[in-house]
């Protein structure tokens, strides 16, 4: 049974108005939007460049939030041990925890949803091998499997964004073949095969928009479980470098001056990086439930 568009339109209707009527919803996207922007306005609006090593000045390291420098500059939430502002320190690395969380998630994608649309269209030996695959993939933790890859080809944004693509790719994979095995079975896909039209087109045309809703609801979810697990490497040491630090490794390097009482350095970090996944999974979890015309 299709949707005709005059049945289609109260649908859409009944998900914008159950988008509006969420307050969770809203008070999330808009913490995320303010989270987003203060990322990208990060080289504006921050008072230092905290990759630049010139502009910082050892004497200033571990200062407590609102201290001022001898030069008078006022840092409100504090320096850590070399020295960087703090606030600009969390604005450029929520800008790189965000650039690999959908970076990551985005190349994660891709990958998965060919392998699943290839595995639903051809099935047969090509289904079994690449399902073989997948389920190699989905066997192991993915924080192992990140801390293997990492451990052999070393620290950087690059090669942390392709751990997490590597071991991220094949959930989508999965999601996209069961997804495209359902629709290989209606009638439209059934008279485009009869009328002779070419497999890529097909695939391409026909399955893929119809497939991947149910895939991209998924990803919006998983861009936070991607910056966690980021977060969870440079943690350990694996992760971004030292010179283009993220969230989680700000709170690596505040971490061993909890004891000694200078918190600023890694709760500020923290706190930052809980508010963005929070209002990321609040985001993705409310938009799937929403757009499930079911509930």
């Amino acid at each position: 049974m299709s949707l005709s568009p005059e049945t289609m339109t109260p649908v859409r209707a009944g998900v914008l108005k159950r988008l509006r009527n969420r307050p969770t919803l809203r008070g999330a996207g808009i913490l995320l939007a303010i989270l987003v922007a203060l990322a990208l306005l990060a080289p504006v609006i921050a008072p230092q460049n905290p990759h630049d090593l010139a502009a910082l000045n050892v004497m200033d390291n571990r200062l407590p939030p609102g201290a001022a420098s001898l030069t008078g500059t006022t840092y409100w939430l504090g320096t850590d041990a070399q020295g960087r502002d703090m606030l600009s320190a969390i604005l450029y690395g929520l800008r790189t925890s965000l650039m690999v969380g959908l970076s990551a998630t985005l190349g994660a994608l891709v990958i998965g949803v060919a392998a699943g649309l290839v595995a639903a269209q051809f099935g047969g030996a090509i289904d079994a091998a690449i399902m073989r695959i997948v389920d190699f993939m989905l066997g192991f933790p993915s924080i192992l499997v990140a801390l293997v890859l990492l451990s052999a080809i070393g620290r950087g944004v690059d090669k942390v964004v392709l751990a997490i693509v590597l071991v991220q790719w094949a959930q989508y994979a999965r999601l996209m073949r069961a997804a495209a095995m359902v629709e290989r079975r209606k009638e439209y896909i059934e008279a485009a095969v009869n009328f002779g039209l070419p497999t890529r087109h097909i695939m391409l045309t026909h399955l893929l928009p119809n497939a991947i809703g149910s895939v991209l609801v998924v990803a919006s979810v998983s861009i936070a479980g991607a910056i966690t697990l980021e977060a969870t490497l440079s943690f350990l040491g694996v992760g971004v470098p030292i010179t283009q630090p993220s969230l989680g490794l700000l709170i690596a390097n505040g971490f061993e001056f909890l004891l000694s009482g200078e918190y600023w350095i890694a709760v500020f970090p923290g706190i930052a990086l809980v508010l963005l996944i929070m209002s990321l999974n609040l985001v993705g979890d409310r938009l799937r439930r929403s757009l499930n015309v079911r509930s």
